[in-house]
């Protein structure tokens, strides 16, 4: 029996802003959407992997999630690390920085946190 991770879910709190930020910060495009009344679900991925992002946004959830601690997190791996660095400082989402590691993470509109490795460590 085997297995692979396909996608992970995200629900959100205003669909647009999320969308223009994981296309401006991890290069993530838009490839499928649902919609009904009462939901709106856009998955998400580059060229990159397989791997998707689903975003998720409630009509009747305007408001942010309770995330907790937060203690959760998506990773992504660049070949560009200080330029995907420098961007994120100027986008102003970067939330934690562990140099002694070589990451750090950035905040996505919901508080969601993703890590970002460089790819040679």
């Amino acid at each position: 029996m085997q297995f692979r991770a396909v996608h992970e879910n995200y629900n959100v709190s205003d669909l647009e802003v999320s969308l223009r930020f994981y296309r401006e910060a991890l290069g993530l495009e838009e490839v499928r959407r649902k919609q009904t009344d009462k939901f709106t679900i856009v998955f998400l991925k580059n060229g990159n992997s397989d791997f998707e992002l689903e975003l998720t946004q409630l009509k009747d959830h305007p408001q942010k999630y309770d995330l907790g601690e937060c203690e959760f997190h998506l990773a992504f791996k660049t070949d560009d690390y200080e330029g995907a660095h420098k961007k994120h400082a100027e986008m102003g989402c970067i939330c934690f920085e562990n140099e002694g590691m070589g990451i750090y993470f950035i905040e996505d509109p919901d508080g969601y946190w993703i890590e970002i490795i460089p790819e040679k460590r």
